[in-house]
C-alpha cells in the first residue's frame, strides 16, 4: 500500500504508528477569577427551550492556564435579545466594546482574543448516573490592562537596565 497521501503533520495517525501522549487529566478551577485564552469558536444552532426559541448561538472554547496544566471551558452564546447582556459582558471581557457602546459583534475577531472572566465548578450527573463536575463561566469581567501585560515575566527587562539594540 502507497503512503504517500500521508502528511504527518495533519495529525493523522497510521495503523502501525508509535503512541506516547496520554492526554492530561481534566482540570477543576477552583471558584475565582482567571484569564483566558479564545482557542475554538464555531457558529450552531441552539434547538430551543423552556425559556429561549430556537436561535444562533456561538460556541466558545476558552482555555485557562493553571500550574496544574491547561483547562479548557466550552461555553455557549445565545443570539437572542433577552440574552444581549451576557453577549456585550464578553465583547467588552476581551476589549472589543465598552459600557453602554452600541457595536456590530465582530466574530471574526474572537478567535485568539484574551480575556478575564470568573469561573466555578458545576455539579452534574451524567448519563451513566455518575456525579461529576464541569468548569462554568459565572460572569464575564471587563477588559483591564493591567491583567494583561504586553509581554510575559520572563521578557521583561529588570529596572534600571535598558534594552540593548541589536547591531
Amino acid at each position: 500500500m502507497n503512503d504517500d497521501y500521508r502528511n504527518p503533520q495533519d495529525g493523522c495517525l497510521d495503523w502501525n504508528d508509535s503512541i506516547e501522549n496520554d492526554g492530561q487529566d481534566f482540570i477543576i478551577l477552583p471558584e475565582g477569577d482567571y484569564n483566558f485564552t479564545v482557542t475554538d469558536f464555531e457558529r450552531g444552532r441552539f434547538p430551543g427551550g423552556p425559556k429561549v426559541p430556537p436561535c444562533n448561538k456561538a460556541s466558545l472554547t476558552l482555555q485557562v492556564k493553571t500550574d496544574d496544566g491547561i483547562a479548557n471551558v466550552r461555553t455557549d452564546l445565545l443570539l437572542y435579545r433577552s440574552l444581549e447582556w451576557r453577549i456585550s459582558a464578553f465583547f467588552r471581557c476581551i476589549g472589543q466594546k465598552k459600557h453602554g457602546q452600541r457595536m456590530v459583534m465582530d466574530w471574526n475577531k474572537v478567535l485568539g482574543s484574551k480575556g478575564r472572566a470568573h469561573f466555578k465548578p458545576r455539579n452534574y450527573t451524567d448519563r451513566d448516573g455518575n456525579d461529576r463536575q464541569a468548569n462554568d463561566v459565572d460572569r464575564f469581567i471587563d477588559y483591564d490592562e493591567k491583567f494583561f501585560p504586553e509581554q510575559d515575566e520572563w521578557m521583561q527587562i529588570p529596572d534600571g537596565q535598558e534594552e540593548l539594540p541589536f547591531e
